[in-house]
C-alpha cells in the first residue's frame, strides 16, 4: 500500500471517528468547534462526506430491495444491515484514531491553540513541537521542545501525561503549563493537581519527584538532579498567553534570553559586563527592537544594527 492509500485511509479514519462522536447526546459546542475546525480542509469535507454517504445510501438500498419485496420485514433487515456497517467503519475509525500520533508545531514566534481528540485544549508558545498519543489506557503527549498550557479534560479510566525528555508530568483533570528548554523542565500548575515523575535511561521504574499543588512550580533538570518548587507570580509565568513577557528585576543576560524564544532577528549582548544589569517591565513579545530600544534608553546603551542580531553595546565615552 502507497502512502497517498495510507493517508486516505487515514482520513476516512478520522471522518468516521468524527461520526461517532457527532452523533453522541452529550457531545458540546467545543467538540462542534474542533469539527468545524477539523473540516476546513478539502480533503477532510471530502472524506466526511463519503462516510456520511453511509446513512443515506444503505437505507436507501434497503428502501428499494423493500419496495420490490413489499414486506416491512425486509426492510428492517436493510436497516439493521445499515446500522451494523455504520457501526464497523466507526469502530474501525475510532481505533485507528487512537492508533496514530499527530504533531503539532509553532514557528518562532508563532502560538496556536489546539484541541485534541478528548477535547483537552492545548496551547503551543513559540518554537514548539508536540507529539499525541492516545490509546485505550492512557493519553500521552511528547514535548519534544518549547512550551505548551494544557487544559485536560477529566477521564479517571485514561491519565493524562505530558512527557519531557526523562519528566512526566501525570494528571486526570487539570489545568497546567510545560516549558522545556535547555535541559530543564519547568511546570507551573493552575488548577487541579498533578504527580511529576523522572525515569532516567538507566532506572528501570520511575521515580516520584514532587506532587504540586496549585500556584506551585517545578524546576527540574538543572544539573545537579535536585527539583526545585517555588510559588512564582503565575500571570507572569503565563503572559505569553497575552503575548506579553513580564520581568521583575531580571538580569539582562536572562532577560535577553526570554525575549529571543519570540525573535527572527535576535538581541546580542556586546559586553559581558552587560549581562548583569537588571531590567523590570511588561514588553509585547513580539517586539523585539521596541525591547532593546528600551533597554538602550535605560542604561544608556547604543543598538548596533546587523543583518543578523541586534546587539547592545556601550555608548562610547567622548573624550
Amino acid at each position: 500500500m502507497d502512502i497517498s492509500s495510507i493517508s486516505s485511509e487515514v482520513v476516512l479514519a478520522d471522518a468516521a471517528a468524527w461520526i461517532a462522536r457527532l452523533q453522541r447526546s452529550d457531545r458540546t459546542r467545543a467538540t462542534e468547534a474542533a469539527f468545524h475546525e477539523w473540516l476546513k480542509d478539502p480533503a477532510h469535507a471530502e472524506a466526511f462526506a463519503r462516510v456520511s454517504d453511509l446513512w443515506e445510501i444503505i437505507p436507501g438500498a434497503a428502501q428499494l430491495r423493500g419496495s420490490t419485496l413489499r414486506t416491512r420485514k425486509v426492510r428492517l433487515a436493510g436497516r439493521a444491515l445499515a446500522a451494523a456497517v455504520i457501526a464497523a467503519v466507526i469502530a474501525v475509525g475510532a481505533t485507528m484514531y487512537l492508533a496514530r500520533s499527530q504533531e503539532y508545531r509553532t514557528a518562532i514566534g508563532q502560538q496556536q491553540v489546539v484541541t485534541l481528540a478528548d477535547e483537552t485544549r492545548v496551547a503551543l508558545n513559540t518554537d514548539s513541537r508536540l507529539t499525541v498519543n492516545y490509546s485505550s489506557r492512557e493519553r500521552r503527549v511528547m514535548l519534544d521542545r518549547g512550551e505548551a498550557l494544557f487544559e485536560v479534560t477529566k477521564n479517571s479510566r485514561r491519565a493524562f501525561i505530558v512527557q519531557a525528555g526523562d519528566t512526566e508530568v501525570r494528571a486526570i483533570g487539570t489545568k497546567f503549563d510545560v516549558r522545556r528548554r535547555d535541559g530543564r523542565v519547568i511546570v507551573v500548575l493552575l488548577e487541579g493537581k498533578v504527580e511529576i515523575t523522572s525515569a532516567p535511561q538507566l532506572l528501570s521504574k520511575p521515580v516520584r519527584v514532587a506532587t504540586l499543588t496549585p500556584g506551585e512550580r517545578l524546576t527540574f533538570g538543572t544539573g545537579d538532579g535536585v527539583a526545585a518548587v517555588d510559588r512564582p507570580n503565575v500571570d507572569a509565568a503565563l503572559a505569553w498567553r497575552r503575548g506579553e513577557v513580564m520581568l521583575d528585576d531580571t538580569p539582562l543576560s536572562e532577560a535577553v534570553a526570554e525575549m529571543n524564544r519570540y525573535a527572527r532577528v535576535p538581541v546580542a549582548l556586546g559586553d559581558p559586563a552587560l549581562e548583569s544589569l537588571r531590567v523590570s517591565g511588561v514588553f509585547e513579545s513580539q517586539s523585539v527592537l521596541e525591547f532593546a530600544q528600551s533597554i538602550a534608553a535605560l542604561h544608556h546603551l547604543q543598538i548596533e544594527r546587523q543583518e543578523n542580531a541586534l546587539i547592545l553595546t556601550r555608548t562610547p565615552t567622548r573624550r
